[in-house]
């Protein structure tokens, strides 16, 4: 049987691989946008806007799981607490 402090080990770990991802995508689209920069200075068209279109869908998504809705809870919040049971 698992205790309330094993659940809550797990919630932790949870939260914290959470955290990580929405911060890699984070970073990941400011890489994006510095890399489209770049290419478009040396004269790239293509390549460039597929970058900085990923990188508008990845912060869009960012601000979708982070933004709170007008109860105040985000879907952040919601993966955390888990299913209502």
């Amino acid at each position: 049987m698992v205790g309330p402090e094993e659940r809550a080990g797990a919630a932790f770990k949870e939260s914290c691989m959470l955290d990580a991802a929405l911060s890699l995508m984070m970073l990941a689209a400011i890489a994006l946008v510095g890399g489209a920069v770049f290419l478009l200075r040396r004269g790239e068209r293509k390549r460039p806007v597929l970058m900085l279109t990923l990188a508008g869908i990845m912060v869009l998504n960012l601000i979708i799981w982070t933004l709170p809705d007008s109860t105040g809870t985000t879907l952040k919040g919601a993966a955390e607490a888990g299913p209502n049971q």
